[in-house]
């Protein structure tokens, strides 16, 4: 199994430029909750061990390096809210996160790494699209982490104020158990209007108090 490698940063560092950020957005699949980016720009002699695609490390590990990224590099977190979502659609409001992530880094990268096929059009900076990026790129897995615990944690947070949900297990991701609790207990303040399973909801409440 291929391991992520710093090959990405170095030819961007062989091509001049100096500082090189990698940035990653997860939450685009869920109902409820906001689509969140991190921004990193790693410290090439202080790298963290054991950096990958978020989704292939466990919890504990994820928090772990988490703490240990933030500790050592400059990065920086943003999010997109479900009424910036449900006004600019899902892949609008991704790209957006991702600008307002690498905007909010201390030092402005001289070009960027990008998880993904595209580069946001509002980035402003020399930027590159890399497929997979999470599963090559050192500091794009790096940013794909915190995005992840970051958001893992707004979740929590969201859960206890609407318990029912699971969103403490499934970060509010459609899952059974979920679309069932969208059934009995109804759509929260934090539930994705634009996205169907929840658009059909309301269009049913609505025709039947009509």
């Amino acid at each position: 199994m291929t391991q992520p490698d710093f090959s990405f940063e170095m030819a961007a560092m062989a091509r001049g430029s100096r500082i090189v950020a990698g940035v990653d957005e997860v939450g685009r699949g869920p109902l409820a909750g906001p689509v969140t980016a991190a921004a990193v720009v790693l410290d090439r002699d202080n790298i963290p061990e054991g950096l990958n695609d978020s989704k292939k490390l466990s919890a504990a590990r994820r928090e772990a390096l988490a703490r240990e990224i933030m500790a050592s590099c400059d990065w920086a977190v943003a999010h997109v809210d479900v009424a910036e979502i449900d006004r600019l659609n899902i892949y609008h409001a991704s790209h957006l996160a991702m600008c307002r992530a690498v905007a909010g880094l201390k030092t402005t990268p001289c070009h960027v790494l990008v998880d993904g096929n595209k580069v946001p059009r509002d980035l402003g900076i020399s930027g590159e699209a890399v497929v997979k990026g999470d599963a090559r790129s050192l500091t794009i897995a790096a940013a794909s982490i915190l995005a992840k615990v970051l958001r893992d944690c707004i979740m929590v947070d969201l859960a206890q104020q609407y318990p029912g949900y699971g969103w403490e297990a499934n970060a509010g991701y459609p899952t059974p158990a979920h679309k069932r609790a969208l059934l009995d207990l109804g759509v929260t303040p934090h539930h994705r209007r634009s996205f169907k399973p929840v658009h059909n909801i309301l269009c049913k409440a609505a025709s039947s108090t009509s």
